[in-house]
């Protein structure tokens, strides 16, 4: 084992786009084994991270500290785990991503089943956020026309596979190119896509679902979910399951202005989702997401940069969206 490993820190808290400016690589002593020592190995971003950045994060975790170590999602191997039912070479999950090696509790770091999904990154998919919002969120059903918002990202990809899988014969996402478009249509599923900044959205979505819409996965809000609700037939549901109209930029608010009188016209129903609140769902999306990416039914899109001083970059990227599915990092 080396004596030193390598961390990223933010250096200040960004008032406009994120720049590599902000982040700094630093070399430190490898930690002491303490309850366990996790030597990692991939990790991932998520545009969270950025609103995780302003001291005024109106999220339930607290915001990243300059000066200090980012942290996230990640896998790796345990090294040391004295005192405890780990054992060196496990595989494990837990929250300490942006360093080479980690020093956690035993409560903090979950142990993976290699064999419970066929790729091991998948563990750090979104797929639960995705799932959770199709099947307990919009409750997507056998003849649904659904809309999914930012269908190009880590859980908009995965989103309109489930919604396929659960009868959906019409599914139509947003994204904001036509090369995004023209791969969710050709290699995920999508039958139809709307284009942010190639017109109004509403425009857009009412010539993709003339005969309106019976579930919504939102992961965007503003004018997406505002044309979603427009276009949305009686008893829809909808799932808010995130902002990115507000995240990308380090919000978490993603105003949208309703009629109430509409809604309940329409028996419409909003329903906002956190993963948190479903935590004993896991195993049975475990089961299901194992079993479709063993038959094909469903796909990872993801990609991998390799090394801890490309991390900085990938989540720029991300934010930039440069990228199709997830974003992870080779440590």
């Amino acid at each position: 084992m080396p004596a030193t490993h390598r961390e990223v820190h933010l250096v200040s808290r960004p008032k406009g786009p994120l720049r590599d400016e902000h982040f700094r690589v630093v070399e430190v002593p490898v930690p002491e084994p303490g309850q366990v020592l996790v030597r990692n190995q991939l990790m991932s971003v998520a545009a969270v991270m950025r609103t995780l950045m302003q001291s005024d994060a109106e999220l339930p975790i607290p915001p990243f500290q300059p000066g200090e170590a980012l942290w996230g999602p990640a896998i790796g191997s345990v090294v040391a785990a004295p005192g405890t039912e780990l054992r060196p070479g496990d595989l494990v999950s837990h929250n300490l991503g942006w360093r080479e090696y980690a020093v956690a509790d035993a409560a903090d770091v979950q142990r993976i089943d290699r064999d419970a999904l066929p790729d091991v990154a998948a563990h750090l998919s979104q797929g639960f956020t995705a799932w959770l919002g199709i099947v307990r969120g919009a409750e997507v059903r056998p003849g649904d026309t659904v809309f999914v918002t930012g269908a190009a990202g880590g859980v908009g990809t995965l989103a309109g596979q489930f919604a396929k899988l659960r009868g959906a014969p019409r599914v139509i996402g947003s994204t904001g190119s036509r090369r995004k478009g023209r791969h969710l249509v050709d290699e995920l599923g999508y039958d139809a896509v709307v284009i942010r900044g190639a017109g109004p959205i509403e425009d857009q979505l009412r010539t993709a679902a003339p005969d309106g819409i019976d579930a919504v996965f939102d992961n965007v809000g503003g004018e997406q979910l505002s044309a979603a609700l427009a276009v949305a037939r009686r008893g829809a549901r909808i799932a808010l399951v995130g902002a990115l109209s507000g995240q990308l930029t380090g919000g978490f608010a993603a105003p949208v202005e309703i009629d109430s009188g509409s809604l309940i016209l329409r028996g419409i129903t909003l329903r906002g989702l956190s993963g948190s609140d479903h935590l004993g769902a896991i195993p049975q999306w475990m089961e299901e997401f194992g079993r479709a990416l063993r038959t094909g039914d469903v796909t990872f899109p993801h990609v991998r940069l390799p090394g801890i001083h490309r991390a900085p970059l990938a989540l720029c990227e991300l934010l930039e969206g440069r990228h199709l599915g997830a974003v992870l990092v080779e440590l």
